[in-house]
């Protein structure tokens, strides 16, 4: 289960989501020990290969070691650049929740979910962002610099459209295409950005401060994300600052997404009073409509709109102009051994590592693992928020996790750093799928003991335990998968094998999550209560019930359906495939190497 939403074991999203927020497999050193038994004799894939990232065209280093003070302006530079990789992410995952509110389907929540494939698709598109470039420019500069722009400039036209997208401007039922597409598309211009940064990374540090860029990764996305979800929804809502910033009460949260101010909170006035609120005159109205607060207060308003998107793309297009104008690229370094010639040899390459029989099993089991987690991890938050709890609420939940998200990788690598780091993943499986099955006793619950005024502080602190043993086990099971990834990865081509691992891994947790987002609706059984011979099978029939007198009422819920039947599942292949999977950490170095011609 997952408090907020994004697709994490699947995007990188990073944090863990109801639509799953579950971290990004990212390439990782490689363990010293990988390869030990098997280097060639002239020593290629040995230390030359795996450490020295930066060298001169002699060979040598450029430059002596060099302590972190002397790159802080760089590591600052890129865990900036990660910063802001983390707003579309989290604004993306913000989106379900919102939707969620305005009781869209989950049919429609699964189509917003392929927002999240970008992430773990990018694999496709990275030789293009690795071969081409220009080099007078930079080669991550080329790249960087216009996907950044385009990013500013589209969230700011996004900005004077997401309301209308939403349903706030005009009342109307939010529309999931429009807002789907937009998305993809802001995701895509992140993912193709995250390429850039990651291998900007590479140069932009020495040898000895390079492993300083997965720190930058890890806590500058992880901040981005909080800054665009966590931040964003509970500023947005209206009951939460209401609650705990403010004195007076008023009826909106302190930012918007968009320009559209008001509207939502003057929806029901353009109603009542449809000539009294055309071209934004209820602005001006509402110090009358709504007497409980002050002309100062609306003034304020009226000056100072909160506009998250508008900020936020200002942000990307001034500190890309920055970047363009003084950050210059290393040019004196010359691609390792490890980087190939171009896109031909790249796709060619990829091509050749998927056919591998031991690459091919991998991504068979990978691919179906996460199956039995899919309900829990993609479909309980949107239904805690549909049984009632705030959305802000829930956001918040992650914020106490983000301490033990930086402890568990540190905790759990002592025990996957061996030669077998599957273990911990399949001793960490059937927990995670137990844990599932109390995912659902808790949405079953949540109704249960709701009052008026919200919900007791002991339910909270209920779901914020099983949150806290969700990631242990998640955790478990994702560092233990990326020890592997480095563990077989061959040293020569570890970048590109090892990034293909991760996307198959990655993708393994997205397909789930949107079919089972996608099968909720179906699988509920709804009837019409109050009216003979009529049922709610079809929306056009529920709306028929409606219009007869009757109202739908769920006697049989899809999610509790798709959850029996993913722990099922997952127990099954947990018991008959689990085996399996763990033999394969026991194959030889050989067949996990990629053969091809130089």
């Amino acid at each position: 289960m997952s408090p907020t939403v994004s697709h994490k074991d699947s995007s990188r999203q990073r944090r863990p989501g109801p639509v799953n927020h579950c971290p990004d497999l990212k390439s990782g050193p490689l363990p010293p020990s990988a390869w030990d038994d098997e280097l060639p004799a002239d020593g290629v894939g040995g230390e030359a290969d795996t450490e020295a990232l930066l060298r001169t065209a002699g060979g040598r280093p450029p430059w002596g070691p060099r302590g972190y003070r002397a790159e802080l302006s760089n590591i600052l530079l890129l865990f900036f650049l990660y910063v802001l990789q983390g707003i579309p992410l989290g604004l993306a995952g913000s989106i379900p929740l919102m939707l969620q509110s305005k009781n869209v389907s989950y049919t429609d929540q699964a189509f917003f979910s392929l927002v999240f494939w970008p992430f773990s698709l990018k694999l496709l598109w990275a030789p293009l962002v690795d071969a081409v470039y220009f080099k007078s420019f930079g080669r991550r500069k080329s790249w960087l610099v216009p996907t950044q722009y385009i990013l500013g400039l589209f969230m700011i036209y996004l900005s004077t459209q997401v309301d209308h997208m939403l349903g706030y401007a005009d009342g109307r039922s939010p529309d999931v295409t429009a807002l789907t597409l937009a998305f993809f598309v802001f995701e895509f211009l992140a993912a193709t950005q995250d390429i850039a940064v990651d291998g900007w990374a590479l140069t932009m540090l020495s040898r000895e401060n390079v492993g300083y860029a997965s720190t930058c990764n890890s806590v500058g996305q992880t901040a981005g994300y909080f800054l665009g979800n966590v931040l964003f929804l509970a500023l947005e809502s209206a009951d939460f600052c209401n609650k705990y910033l403010r004195f007076q009460p008023q009826p909106r949260g302190i930012v918007t997404l968009s320009e559209g101010m008001f509207l939502e909170t003057t929806s029901h006035l353009m109603t009542a009073s449809p000539n009294m609120c055309l071209s934004g005159e209820c602005l001006f109205l509402l110090p009358q409509l709504l007497p409980e607060y002050s002309q100062t207060d609306f003034n304020l308003w009226k000056v100072f709109p909160s506009d998250f998107l508008f900020f936020w793309g200002t942000i990307f297009l001034i500190t890309t102009t920055l970047v363009a104008l003084l950050k210059k690229e290393n040019t004196e370094i010359t691609p390792s051994k490890e980087e190939t010639k171009g896109i031909t040899d790249t796709y060619k390459l990829l091509f050749t590592i998927i056919k591998m029989p031991a690459v091919v099993t991998f991504c068979l089991m990978i691919l179906t693992a996460k199956i039995g987690f899919s309900a829990a991890d993609a479909v309980t938050g949107l239904k805690l928020v549909e049984e009632g709890m705030p959305k802000e609420h829930l956001a918040l939940l992650a914020v106490p996790m983000v301490p033990l998200q930086i402890i568990l990788p540190l905790i759990i690598s002592r025990y996957t750093a061996g030669p077998q780091p599957l273990n911990v993943f399949y001793k960490a499986m059937p927990y995670r799928l137990l844990l599932g099955l109390e995912c659902a006793l808790m949405v079953w619950w949540t109704p249960k003991i709701a009052y008026q005024g919200g919900f007791p502080i002991y339910y909270y602190i209920v779901v914020l335990l099983s949150y806290a043993l969700h990631q242990i086990t998640l955790y478990s099971m994702y560092v233990s998968i990326m020890a592997f990834n480095a563990k077989v990865s061959d040293p020569l081509i570890g970048g590109t094998y090892m990034t293909l691992l991760n996307t198959v891994s990655n993708l393994g947790g997205n397909w789930p999550s949107t079919v089972a987002l996608w099968l909720v609706d179906p699988l509920t059984v709804k009837e019409c209560s109050g009216v003979s011979d009529q049922n709610c099978w079809t929306p056009e029939a529920a709306e028929l019930c409606k219009k007869l007198g009757g109202s739908c009422v769920t006697t049989l819920d899809g999610y509790y359906v798709e959850s029996v039947f993913c722990v099922v599942f997952g127990f099954s292949w947990w018991f008959f495939v689990g085996p399996k999977f763990k033999k394969l950490q026991d194959e030889g170095a050989s067949s996990w190497k990629c053969r091809r011609n130089n």
